[in-house]
């Protein structure tokens, strides 16, 4: 796995407008939850029913169908329904090579993370 990122056309990390940084920062709030990385790493390994991701994550049946449906809303995670069961599984092979890349970059400075105060934690 390559550690370069791809950047836009412009050569601009961050969009220059307004708009586009915060489809931007929408797009890291979506993975920005303990309990949806947890569903995306679970899909990312197989397509997965609902039941089982309620079971990986031991949350509400209701509380995972949030967060399943935010990863879906958001186009990280792509559903399949046959009948009345759905199956879930990761809609880009790049965001599970995204997350590799932040854990690589935590492990690096996760004494500084763990000290951060400006940033909540669930």
């Amino acid at each position: 796995m390559s550690s370069e990122l791809t950047i836009q056309a412009d050569k601009t990390l961050v969009p220059r407008d307004p708009m586009g940084r915060d489809l931007l920062a929408r797009f890291f709030r979506a993975l920005g939850d303990p309990s949806r990385l947890a569903l995306l790493a679970f899909c990312s390994e197989r397509e997965r029913t609902g039941s089982e991701c309620v079971d990986h994550v031991g949350l509400s049946q209701g509380r995972v169908s949030a967060h399943l449906s935010c990863l879906v809303d958001c186009g990280l995670l792509q559903v399949r329904r046959a009948g009345k069961f759905a199956y879930f599984s990761v809609a880009d092979p790049r965001i599970a090579q995204l997350v590799q890349i932040a854990r690589g970059l935590v492990a690096e400075h996760s004494s500084s993370i763990a000290a951060c105060t400006k940033v909540a934690t669930p």
